[in-house]
């Protein structure tokens, strides 16, 4: 059982201007919740209770968000990123490094995920040290983070695979077990010490590693969750939270 999630909430999300003007990403309402309340506690429905969140953006009104969370036993620690403007979430798990520590999650701070999904993930007994989380549809469009697999076994992962290459989405949920943490926080290190290091997402790290053959995928096929990125995305994640609320 995995009870440490590490969720990226540094963006402002500039793609849901105006709704991002005043508020970062994280903090949109959906039925009556931020997006950040939602996922600490379908997190800690399935027994999460050691948070830690990456911050950027008005970090002051996420911090305030995350002092009304704090019950039931629940740790939530913030680690601020100073460079949410000039880099992309690699350098957000580079904040978080030194959390990387024992077996943990990772959640993308736009992806809105249920409780069975979070269940599968942290309650998954594999042997992959790192799992990516995946789900499939009939087409895959530029925007996605495609996934290229061999049975359960992660090829590549990236924006940019082909479509004869792709055959499922990473939903921006990770899982790192055993060698897992000690690998990517390794790996995030190495490559932040070159000069493009702060340009790259931190799947990158992951597309690093899956030659290697440590990284696995999890299937959560036609389970409930949603990303928000755009606005036509607002209306689709709130009827998910109507559903839960």
């Amino acid at each position: 059982m995995i009870e440490k999630a590490i969720i990226l909430s540094a963006g402002q999300g500039s793609r849901l201007l105006p709704l991002t003007a005043d508020r970062p990403k994280c903090l949109i309402d959906f039925s009556g919740k931020t997006l950040i309340a939602w996922q600490v506690e379908m997190l800690s429905r399935a027994g999460v209770t050691d948070f830690h969140v990456v911050t950027g953006f008005m970090t002051d009104m996420v911090e305030a968000e995350l002092d009304t969370l704090r019950c039931n036993g629940r740790s939530i620690t913030v680690h601020f990123n100073p460079f949410y403007k000039v880099a992309d979430n690699l350098g957000s798990c580079w904040i978080a490094r030194d959390a990387m520590e024992g077996d943990f999650v990772i959640l993308n701070g736009d992806t809105l995920v249920s409780e069975e999904i979070v269940r599968t993930v942290i309650g998954n007994e594999t042997d992959w040290p790192i799992a990516v989380t995946v789900d499939v549809k009939p087409a895959y469009d530029s925007d996605d983070m495609k996934v290229s697999r061999l049975g359960e076994k992660l090829l590549a992962i990236g924006k940019t695979l082909s479509a004869e290459q792709s055959n499922a989405e990473s939903i921006g949920f990770l899982a790192f077990r055993g060698e897992g943490p000690a690998l990517f926080r390794e790996t995030v290190r190495a490559v932040m010490r070159t000069p493009a290091g702060v340009a790259n997402w931190y799947l990158k790290i992951i597309d690093m590693i899956a030659p290697d053959g440590k990284v696995g995928t999890c299937s959560i096929e036609g389970m409930d969750w949603a990303e928000v990125d755009f606005l036509n995305d607002i209306e689709i994640a709130t009827r998910l939270t109507d559903r839960w609320a």
